[in-house]
């Protein structure tokens, strides 16, 4: 699995979602190639430099878990977009 950080600020937080009853959602990606075109996406829409990084599919879901952490889990099937709001790091 992938998530997605601030180049520079990965100690910082992942990138979230904010839903539409205010929380926040953590995606984590299936392929690097979805995190890395999603990053890109985020940074043509002026956010600054991401970084993909890779995790362990148990421990970051397991970690999220213990923290109540909201995820979800962006297989190669799904289609997303960066909100075009402000964008969260949890």
């Amino acid at each position: 699995m992938y998530i997605i950080t601030i180049h520079g600020q990965e100690k910082e937080g992942a990138y979230s979602v904010t839903d539409d009853d205010g929380d926040q959602i953590l995606y984590l990606f299936d392929e690097e190639d979805d995190a890395m075109r999603y990053a890109m996406m985020m940074e043509d829409q002026g956010s600054p430099e991401m970084h993909v990084i890779e995790v362990e599919d148990d421990i970051m879901i397991k970690t999220c878990e213990f923290h109540d952490y909201r995820y979800t889990v962006i297989s190669s099937h799904d289609f997303v977009i960066p909100p075009k709001e402000e964008h969260d790091f949890i």
